[in-house]
């Protein structure tokens, strides 16, 4: 679980603690090229400080699209050499967070919630919770279905 944790905290840590360094390496190459080309650490400056029209402006949309499946592939990659993927369809949550926070990402710009505009970064963080309910959902179905089969 500490590789998980390590790993959303920055992407490519929990590869490096699993001691796969060239992964590791090029998920954190890969994040600073995204990070850096989306403007998304003004993004997330500008909306911690509740100035939510300036980090839509600062964000890069481009770039800032491919940001979830990085980050959410490497969680799922961490979790998955940290703890053995002992659970058939373990990746699903992983999948459909990095999936709806994509949608709440392309949203992101004119979606309020209760008259909110929350912007490029709260939004797409809400969206994981559907994300992973689905995720577990269609985890649990699948296991369902092939348990009653012949």
């Amino acid at each position: 679980m500490e590789k998980l944790f390590w790993s959303i905290a920055f992407p490519g840590f929990g590869q490096l603690l699993n001691g796969r360094y060239i992964k590791g390496i090029l998920l954190i190459t890969l994040e600073f090229i995204i990070n850096i080309q989306a403007n998304f650490n003004e993004a997330i400056l500008y909306s911690f400080q509740g100035d939510i029209q300036t980090a839509i402006m600062q964000a890069n949309y481009g770039w800032l699209m491919f940001y979830p499946c990085l980050y959410f592939f490497a969680m799922w990659d961490a979790f998955k050499d940290a703890e053995g993927e002992k659970s058939r369809f373990a990746f699903l949550p992983f999948v459909f967070s990095a999936y709806f926070v994509t949608v709440g990402l392309m949203y992101s710009k004119t979606l309020t919630l209760f008259g909110v505009l929350l912007g490029p970064v709260w939004l797409p963080i809400l969206f994981v919770i559907p994300g992973v309910l689905v995720g577990f959902i269609v985890k649990k179905i699948m296991l369902y279905i092939l348990e009653k089969r012949p």
